[in-house]
């Protein structure tokens, strides 16, 4: 059995160049935020979720954004709200929020 049956990586990547970057959304409170209700929920924890910090994804001009793996699926998110239809509808039901994926492929930033 695996460890986690999933992990969410948050980029919370900041770039001082003026760039477009995760960091710039609160990805990190963001970050936070959904580590508390997968605990609030029972989710978290061995044999459950694992919702982790990630360096740049390589795609903050889609952000900001996180991925869900085993999975592989890649999410934007504008707010709380959003987030917990991820943790409702993917993580609790099993089921990705289409409105929220993005492509498989990205652009490379």
């Amino acid at each position: 059995m695996a460890r986690y049956s999933h992990h969410i990586f948050f980029c919370t990547n900041r770039r001082e160049d003026g760039r477009q970057c995760c960091a710039q959304s609160n990805a990190s409170n963001m970050r936070d935020y959904l580590k508390r209700r997968a605990k609030d929920e029972g989710l978290s924890g061995p044999s459950g979720v694992r919702v982790n910090t990630a360096g740049c994804l390589g795609r903050c001009v889609d952000g900001p954004t996180i991925v869900v793996y085993p999975d592989a699926v890649w999410y934007t998110y504008a707010d709380e709200q959003d987030l917990e239809e991820i943790l409702s509808e993917h993580l609790k039901g099993g089921r990705v929020v289409e409105r929220l994926r993005l492509p498989d492929s990205g652009t490379a930033t």
